[in-house]
Parts: C-alpha cells; structure tokens; sequence
C-alpha cells in the first residue's frame, strides 16, 4: 500500500514547527517530489497556521492527537515517516515512539532527554528492529553539529594516521542566539523526573547512559572553568549547557558504529571564553548562569524574532590529539541562531535524508551520524547553511 505522505510534520502548529513547514514550502515545495502535511491536534489551528505562514490552501492538514489511540493509528497509515516538534519528549512523545517502532514508520525529533531516550532505546528497539523503523532523535542543534563533528574528525583522523583520535574535543568558539523554550521545558521536566526516581539520576550521570551494555573509560564532567591546556595561549573554558546531551549522543554513536572512535575513546564539550583575566570573568559568569532552568527562561511556543534568526550563528571547534602528539582540527558552522533557524533546517534535512538518502539504514533507535553520516554532511551543506571543514594537521 503506497501511503498518501512521506513526511508529516507534528507540531506544525508550535513555533518551531512553524519554521519547520516555512523551509518546507521554501525548498520542497509542491511538486519537489516530497509529498509533506501539516499535523497538530486542532483542525482549525492548523488551517490558521497555514493561512499565516503562506503555505499554499490545499497544503494537506493532518489531525495528530497522539493521545486518541484511533488518531495515532490513522497517523501511521497516512505517512512514511514523522517529524516532531512537540516536547517535552517524556511527557508527550512515549506513545509516538511506540506506535512509530510498531507500525514500521520512520521517526526524527529534537530530544535532549538522555533518560527519556534510553528508556526508549530499552522498550522500543527490538521492535524497531523488527518492523524497520528507523528512530531517530536529536536531530537539531543537540546534537547534529556535534555528532557529525565528531563523525568527520575521527573519519579524517583515521585515514591520516591509521587510528582514530582517542582525544577529542568539542569547543564552542562562538554562538549567537537563544536556547529554545522546548529546550528549557525538557530541562524542568527532566529535573522534575529526576526528584521522583532515583534510576532517572543515575542515567543523567552516566555519561555511558545511551550505550546499554558498554561502559567507557572516565569522562570530564565539563562541570567547572578552567584553563585548557590544548588551546594554548591561557585560554580558559566554561561548562556548555548542551555537553550533557551531545556527550552522551556523541559515544552511542561510537557504541552503534561498533567503536571506530576506539573503546577507550575520551570526549568532552565546554564553551571558549577567551585568554587572560577577562577570559576567567566570563567564563566564571557562564558557570553561575542558571537563567535556563528558572521561570525567566523561554517558554515553549516562544522564539526569537525572525531578524534575531538570522542575525545569529554558531562556530564549533573539534580538536582531535592522540599519544603520539598528531592532531587534527574541524570546524562545523552554522548560518542562523542554533535553537530555532538552524534547528528547523537541521531536523527537515535530516527528515529528508532518511527518506531519500539513507534507504540502506536499518530498523532501530539511532543517532543521526550512524544513521545518515556523510549523506546529511552533504544535504547540510548544500540546502541548510552548515559548513564542515578540515581546518588544519
């Protein structure tokens, strides 16, 4: 049976699930070979929504209540896959997971729940697995340029120097923009998850939480400033607030490409401040910042104007050293602000890729560099304004 869609967008009603259908109609438009609709819970919202951001009045509107048994199974049998927005995962994505794992339907979203994920990853993989489906998360700033940062680097390194790098080091160099409101929901949702049940913490301080069954060597927790030594120059680094996620995905990745970064392979992320005293100020002032797990944090529906998107952009360094004192460096840059018009890009091209691209990636609960690798660095780069590159030996 040849379904009606490829690709339905869940949430297509929220602030980023907007962005998501504005990049559609822009480069997959009607006739583009993808066949896309808008999904939300409330019929007339989504036509609302339609009507405001321009899309076309017979873009299809697809009625998504994940929590109506009869609407998620509907769901299943109208697409091929389904791209979702709407978080806090834990609190509304468990049902979308397990219908998608059952019914064969691909699956991408914008998780960074490392708790919510791998309990996923326990109740849902064998059946992905089964009924090929191929569950995809984190598919936006957590934790694409970071997975396929380290992806490319250990690629580059090994054909250099016959190994993969055991050292690598994820150093956000610049960034403007603003964390988004999901992202701070999942945070207090997570938080709250963690006060109620002990198994919860212990995944969130595991940075082996997404590998069941394999345990690495020690991690730096990223937890306080300090001077890094392998910058030179006194350059001092401050905690990243998305390390705890990306860290995690980054060695699932490792773990599902069956350890080509080595099994004794150390990584971690923390934000460049500068050198000298100014340096330590900031980085001391990011280390005190807890604006985005309080009340004055952005709240889910919520985003910058579409100026502040574009005025923003992130730059990310990988610094990859092994024993013998061979190093290697690759830049991931991006052309918006990371929370909102890199992500919607991101998670669309990604969507995309799976669909067209990656037709050879199995059923299972992947990350985005075992499951589309080299073939979503190219999309990225043609169609999303991220550039990756070798910067130096």
């Amino acid at each position: 049976m040849t379904k009606p869609f490829d690709l339905v967008v869940h949430g297509a009603t929220g602030f980023t699930g907007r962005l998501v259908i504005e990049y559609l109609l822009q480069r997959y438009p009607a006739g583009s070979g993808l066949r896309w609709a808008m999904g939300g819970r409330n019929a007339d919202k989504l036509a609302a929504v339609r009507d405001e951001v321009g899309a076309p009045a017979d873009t299809p509107l697809v009625v998504t209540d994940t929590s109506n048994p009869a609407s998620l199974q509907a769901l299943m049998d109208t697409t091929r896959l389904v791209l979702t927005t709407v978080g806090p995962y834990q609190l509304y994505g468990n049902e979308l997971v397990a219908a998608c794992a059952k019914a064969g339907v691909d699956y991408v979203d914008l998780c960074g729940e490392p708790a919510w994920m791998r309990q996923m990853i326990d109740a849902h993989e064998a059946t992905a697995k089964a009924s090929g489906a191929r569950i995809v998360f984190s598919c936006g700033f957590d934790s694409i340029p970071f997975d396929l940062g380290v992806f490319l680097l250990q690629k580059e390194f090994a054909q250099r120097f016959g190994h993969p790098a055991p050292r690598v080091r994820g150093r956000v160099r610049k960034m403007k923009g603003t964390f988004s409101g999901g992202t701070a929901a999942s945070l207090k949702a997570t938080m709250a998850a963690a006060a109620t049940n002990p198994a919860v913490l212990d995944l969130l301080k595991n940075p082996f939480s997404l590998t069941p069954g394999f345990e690495g060597p020690r991690q730096p927790t990223g937890h306080k400033p300090m001077v890094d030594e392998a910058l030179g120059d006194g350059v001092w680094v401050a905690p990243f607030v998305m390390a705890a996620i990306n860290t995690r995905n980054v060695h699932r990745s490792n773990f599902l490409l069956r350890h080509a970064y080595g099994t004794d392979f150390v990584y971690d992320e923390m934000l460049i401040t500068g050198p000298g005293e100014k340096g330590e100020a900031i980085a001391n002032a990011v280390a005190g910042d807890k604006s985005l797990g309080s009340d004055k944090g952005p709240k889910p529906g919520e985003g910058p104007s579409r100026e502040e998107r574009e005025n923003g952009f992130y730059d990310v360094l990988f610094l990859g050293t092994d024993a013998a004192g061979n190093t290697l460096r690759v830049g991931v840059k991006g052309d918006r602000d990371p929370g909102y018009g890199s992500t919607s890009k991101m998670i669309t091209e990604a969507a995309v890729c799976l669909l067209q691209d990656a037709t050879a990636t199995p059923g299972g609960i992947w990350t985005t560099a075992p499951a589309l690798g080299d073939k979503l660095i190219a999309r990225l780069q043609a169609n999303a304004g991220l550039g990756f590159a070798v910067e130096s030996a």
